[in-house]
């Protein structure tokens, strides 16, 4: 369930576009006037606002943003003006292939639906030329290029419907692999993480637990490591409760001396228009505090004034 604020009756995007235009126009940005249109605005609102402002100033709004914002406002509001799909592939794009710093992959690979994966992979290779697959396989290793591959080539059900009997013997199979072998076998990992869908495999986790008394991420913490133990307990806490997951990401963010701006930029715009209602909920029940309150006493300016507008009310 989505946070954005929308106005009750939408303004025409060229009434936004001349908006913009003027917060742009003279001696510094009206940071507050970006973030009142932009802010609360959905992703076709907003693609038509960039198609107007286009037309009426023959400039890339865009553009236009990178050269007015500074910082971390910049970076947050950039990535919102992508569409759901797009922002996921500037992501990516930016972690395997700029930065290098494989989390940020790791967690949007891991974190999507099949249908969502679908859609990413065709614009990501219409956006940039290039097999999504192609910058995996360039920019990773080991295991982990081999979970982030499969996860994303291998066609998965999103239904809830769940083979009893199936979860069982993955349960088993998982429980072979790992605990009870010496060393591990990463191969039967990658395949059953790979192939079955969250619903199924919620199901094995929670027939591992009540075969064994822990549960299926504990086993993966204790039988991997590194990116490609993040792989699978992203995929694993995902099929289980994606909300819960998300707010776990967002206090390690927060937790601790200074703020990892990037993550919190990238959950929280990334989830904003799919479920922050959920995540702020969840947040609230695990950490008996807001998200609104948390990242209010972290951030602070017009970039904080930017991440609560998404976030919506303190409730």
């Amino acid at each position: 369930m989505s946070t954005l604020t929308l106005p009750p009756v939408a303004p025409h995007p060229r009434d936004d576009a001349i908006q913009l235009y003027k917060a742009f126009k003279g001696f510094r940005c009206d940071d507050s006037a970006v973030i009142n249109v932009l802010a609360h605005r959905d992703a076709t609102q907003r693609a038509y606002i960039q198609h107007e402002f286009r037309t009426m100033y023959s400039e890339d709004l865009l553009k236009r943003l990178t050269k007015e914002l500074r910082g971390k406002l910049e970076t947050a509001v950039l990535l919102w003006m992508h569409d759901p799909a797009g922002r996921d592939a500037v992501i990516l794009k930016h972690s395997l292939t700029v930065t290098k710093v494989l989390e940020a992959a790791t967690e949007v690979i891991c974190s999507r639906t099949p249908s969502q994966l679908q859609h990413l992979r065709q614009l990501y290779h219409s956006k940039f030329g290039v097999y999504l697959e192609h910058d995996i396989e360039r920019n990773t290793s080991g295991d982990h290029k081999k979970i982030l591959l499969a996860y994303v080539t291998t066609p998965r059900h999103e239904g809830p419907e769940v083979n009893r009997e199936i979860a069982e013997k993955d349960a088993k199979a998982l429980y072979k692999a790992g605990e009870r072998k010496l060393g591990t076998d990463e191969k039967t990992f990658v395949q059953i993480f790979s192939q079955r869908s969250a619903a199924h495999l919620a199901a094995a986790s929670f027939c591992y637990k009540h075969k064994h008394g822990h549960s299926l991420e504990k086993a993966v913490k204790k039988e991997t490591s590194g990116l490609f133990a993040l792989a699978l307990k992203t995929i694993i806490q995902c099929s289980e409760n994606p909300a819960r997951y998300f707010a776990k990401v967002l206090r390690k963010a927060m937790k601790g001396l200074g703020t990892d701006d990037n993550t919190l930029i990238r959950v929280i715009v990334t989830r904003t228009e799919i479920d922050l209602q959920y995540i702020k909920a969840e947040y609230l029940k695990k950490y008996k505090k807001t998200l609104h309150h948390a990242v209010r006493s972290e951030t602070s300016g017009h970039y904080r004034a930017f991440l609560l507008s998404l976030i919506g009310p303190n409730h």
